[in-house]
């Protein structure tokens, strides 16, 4: 009876002893999986810190790109406004130069029987296209326009504008629309004299 005990008891002893062992292991493996599943964190990257990086790369890599852009075409701009500006301040001591002229002559307009006003108005939109045109230069296109186009349809102010906006001079301007060098220089010999007459006679 004793020995029956004793095995039963050892028995008992031995199952709960399993049991403890058995649940110790299970606890055992959830943790070595909790462990595993932290153990990948280290090996990749870092919540947040892999992205955050790769936009700071891209970042720096645009920034460059459009940084060079932006000197690029700020100096492209600066260029063309830079031209601009001359153009724009020329255009402006040419009117300036008229308004003298003008001014202290009033026959250069009256003489051709034109209102000084259109005159100036016309030049200055002449200055759009071509801000080095002198207004001595304008008022010789007008004053040949008159002296020629009656007999020469294609000898207008507007041509002869064209010519020197091209960069021609007037007498090369009427030789390309149909003059010969010999009435080129008498055309332009007779323009000069009726614009200084024009100054001379107040």
């Amino acid at each position: 009876m004793k020995r029956t005990l004793l095995s039963a008891s050892f028995v008992a002893v031995a199952l709960a002893f399993a049991f403890t062992n058995g649940a110790s292991a299970q606890g055992r493996g959830h943790g070595g999986g909790n462990g595993g599943g932290r153990g990948a964190s280290p090996g990749g990257p870092p919540s947040g810190v892999g992205v955050d990086r790769g936009l700071g790369r891209s970042s720096d890599s645009s920034m460059g790109r459009s940084d060079e852009g932006r000197d690029n075409a700020s100096t492209r701009s600066n260029g063309r406004s830079d031209a601009g500006l001359e153009r724009a301040r020329i255009a402006s001591q040419n009117l300036h130069d008229a308004d003298n002229d003008l001014r202290h002559h009033p026959n250069i307009a009256s003489d051709m029987h034109v209102n000084a006003n259109a005159l100036r108005a016309g030049y200055q939109t002449a200055l759009q296209t071509n801000p080095n045109l002198t207004f001595g230069n304008y008022v010789a296109a007008t004053r040949l326009a008159k002296n020629l186009g009656g007999r020469n349809p294609a000898i207008t102010r507007d041509a002869i504008l064209a010519g020197l906006a091209n960069g021609d001079s007037i007498g090369k301007t009427l030789r390309n629309l149909g003059l010969t060098d010999d009435e080129a220089k008498a055309a332009k010999k007779r323009v000069e004299n009726q614009i200084k007459d024009s100054k001379n006679n107040r």
